[in-house]
């Protein structure tokens, strides 16, 4: 009989296709309440979801004999429930005085690089991580409180790649509830309580005030705010990759946008009274808006993350975008140079020369591309791919059809396991799934060997990602989790078009 808690959390990971059967999920288990309670759950629904459970355990070797007792806590847990761990252990702190990072940037640098580790050596497929409604309303707080755009309100998000959250609807007083009530134990992690520590006091201090003086419900409100957000930031993050991809343009190790198009990148001028907008703005907000998300864009393309642009170097580009004349340039945090040529504005990094980024991947040398896909409910999605001299098309169609008996398993996709951003690109070093008809995850690399493709052809062959997660490649299997079977309703077959010099 499964508890309240537990079909909340099954009714989450279902309704958000966090797990699909068949992944082996390594659940990040800490030794504290909640991973615990994580790993617990998530034995306890496991033929309910189909999945193999693997715990997975961090030592950041960080408190010492106590970092050493959590790591045989864990360990016990495993062997008593007959579940593989999986358990590397790292000197944080050393990292952290190496590279001069914050020690718990250097301690969450270290651990996602780890789980990283685990989903390209195929150990799993998955990693569940325990974060709770409680961790949610901790993190928006603290981004308020250093200062935030709607982006940082979004929070934590429930799905990332191959990290997911599946308790983050829950609060952290039920999963410790939850195990007093199984009689299971767990440690407690000395440093939260460490008030020097701003989440420390965010945590002990600020949401028990909050919830006393001011509702008792915040964090809930918080997780909803964080949630609606996050919705928000999905609608802008794919209007503006649209924009970026139409616009921005890659060459030499630099990224050029057209003036027009940075200043005015959608057109909005209809009006219902003479079918033209005549704004008293020179530059109405709606299209600064747009502007600022499209530099933030390109900046990240040469740079590869946002990291100290400020709303104040937006706004100097702005400036050179408008007002200043050819041959005017800015130099933006991390050595970012802008540059106005006549009617262009060019944005480089001479520290990383001839690489810039247009999206996902790296672009080190031509034939590189990176196409957003709009899957229409019916019909086909036309896919042009100048480099490959390609088309593809991306048939929607009823499934099972009438041609049944012809049909074989895994040559389509299941259309309702598909989710967005649907992008077709080219291939990236450590593409990897699990094709169909296979039990293991395999790197494209191998299978390009095994199916005897040139290396010259390799780096523009086509992968098909979805969420974030490569679901299907030119000429092999599609990926299993997200293929077309016996109870898919639409599936989603992927044909190309190439000239007849190239079949």
């Amino acid at each position: 009989m499964r508890t309240r808690l537990e079909k909340q959390v099954l009714r989450t990971i279902r309704d958000a296709l966090m797990m699909v059967p068949g992944d082996r999920v390594g659940v990040a288990v800490s030794g504290g309440a909640d991973s615990v309670a994580l790993l617990l759950i998530l034995e306890n629904l496991r033929n309910a979801l189909g999945i193999t459970v693997v715990a997975v355990h961090f030592d950041h070797s960080l408190r010492g004999a106590e970092s050493e007792a959590d790591a045989l806590f864990v360990a016990e847990m495993a062997r008593a429930r007959k579940l593989e761990l999986i358990l590397a252990r790292e000197d944080v702190a050393a990292a952290a005085a190496l590279h001069r990072w914050n020690l718990e940037d250097a301690a969450r640098r270290l651990r996602y690089a780890f789980f990283q580790r685990v989903i390209q050596e195929g150990r799993a497929t998955r990693i569940a991580v325990a974060h709770t409604a409680d961790d949610q309303a901790e993190t928006v707080l603290s981004h308020v409180l250093r200062g935030t755009g709607p982006a940082g309100l979004a929070g934590i998000y429930p799905i990332a790649g191959p990290i997911v959250r599946p308790l983050l609807a829950v609060r952290r007083q039920d999963l410790r509830e939850y195990l007093v009530a199984l009689g299971q134990t767990w440690r407690e992690d000395s440093t939260n309580g460490d008030l020097h520590r701003q989440r420390a006091r965010i945590r002990a201090q600020l949401v028990p005030l909050l919830e006393c003086n001011f509702s008792p419900r915040v964090v809930n409100h918080l997780a909803e705010l964080a949630r609606l957000s996050r919705e928000e930031e999905v609608f802008w993050s794919a209007l503006i990759e649209d924009r970026f991809r139409a616009f921005a343009r890659a060459s030499n190790g630099q990224m050029s946008i057209q003036i027009d198009d940075l200043l005015s990148p959608l057109d909005l001028s209809r009006t219902p009274q003479d079918g033209r907008l005549s704004s008293a703005e020179e530059f109405p907000t709606w299209r600064r808006v747009l502007t600022e998300r499209l530099i933030r864009r390109l900046y990240e393309g040469v740079r590869g993350n946002r990291l100290a642009l400020a709303a104040g170097h937006v706004e100097q580009v702005i400036h050179l975008a408008r007002r200043s004349t050819s041959g005017r340039r800015i130099e933006l945090p991390g050595g970012v140079l802008v540059e106005r040529n006549f009617d262009q504005l060019f944005f480089s990094c001479p520290g990383s020369a001839s690489s810039v980024s247009l999206g996902a991947e790296t672009i080190l040398q031509p034939g590189t591309y990176h196409y957003v896909v709009a899957l229409p409910d019916r019909g086909t999605a036309t896919v042009s791919v100048p480099e490959l001299g390609s088309r593809f098309c991306l048939k929607v169609i009823d499934w099972p059809s009438a041609e049944r008996d012809t049909k074989r398993e895994g040559v389509a996709l299941d259309a309702d396991m598909l989710r967005d951003p649907l992008v077709l690109r080219n291939w990236k070093p450590g593409d990897a799934y699990r094709p169909w008809g296979r039990r293991r995850v395999r790197k494209l690399k191998q299978m390009f060997l095994a199916g005897r493709v040139p290396i010259r052809e390799r780096t523009r062959w086509p992968v098909l990602e979805s969420g974030g997660r490569v679901v299907w490649t030119r000429g092999m299997p599609p990926a299993a989790d997200f293929c077309a079977q016996e109870e898919t309703r639409v599936g989603v077959e992927i044909v190309e078009d190439r000239p007849r010099g190239e079949q």
